[in-house]
């Protein structure tokens, strides 16, 4: 005898929504533990798939750590945008460590406060966390994104420059988190523009 002949006539919708939103939360966790984002394919077979990039705040997998680390990358970039290289050095843990690209290492946190005075009316740089990952231990991990920054040089010509980043957090001891490492890379240059030799 089919279920629903049990079942007086006025309860047979109300049954069948019920029926369907259980399937549907049964179902949410294993949607969510079906891999990494998709990839598009290159036109060039011999390339590496490419990671489409997302906002990693909407990802379905997201963890309370990963929210953490996220959060953190969020005020910092806000902080400097607003307070520029006073606000950069403010994150710094005592031993953190500087790694621009193609300089020299700048350690701790006294030579990092030397290095980042930088008004932002003058020097602005702003970033774009794409993702982050904390330790089994929950009390170190690091985010990565994209970072812009914008100033002019002696002349008042623009200096724009672009790339990557890691962030590496640590927790202190007063249970604060404070920036252990940044390093950042900037973006080759455009096809074209390595070389070229100013007109006469």
């Amino acid at each position: 005898m089919p279920l629903f002949s049990l079942i007086p006539h006025q309860y047979h919708l109300p049954m069948v929504r019920l029926t369907a939103l259980l399937c549907t939360a049964l179902t949410l966790p294993l949607a969510a533990q079906l891999g990494p984002a998709p990839t598009t394919q290159s036109i060039d077979p011999l390339a590496p798939p490419r990671q489409v990039i997302t906002n990693p705040l909407n990802q379905p997998t997201v963890t309370p750590g990963q929210l953490l680390l996220l959060d953190l990358d969020l005020r910092f970039s806000k902080d400097v945008e607003t307070r520029g290289g006073k606000a950069f050095r403010d994150w710094f843990a005592l031993d953190g460590v500087v790694l621009n690209n193609g300089k020299a290492p700048v350690l701790g946190f006294r030579a990092i406060t030397a290095d980042t005075d930088w008004d932002p009316k003058t020097y602005q740089l702003t970033w774009t966390t794409e993702g982050a990952q904390m330790g089994p231990s929950n009390d170190m991990g690091f985010t990565w994104g994209r970072y812009v920054s914008h100033a002019k040089d002696k002349t008042g010509n623009p200096i724009d420059t672009a790339g990557r980043y890691i962030t590496v957090w640590k927790k202190i001891e007063d249970g604060k988190w404070k920036v252990a490492m940044d390093a950042s890379a900037n973006d080759a240059p455009l096809a074209g523009s390595c070389c070229t030799l100013p007109k006469p």
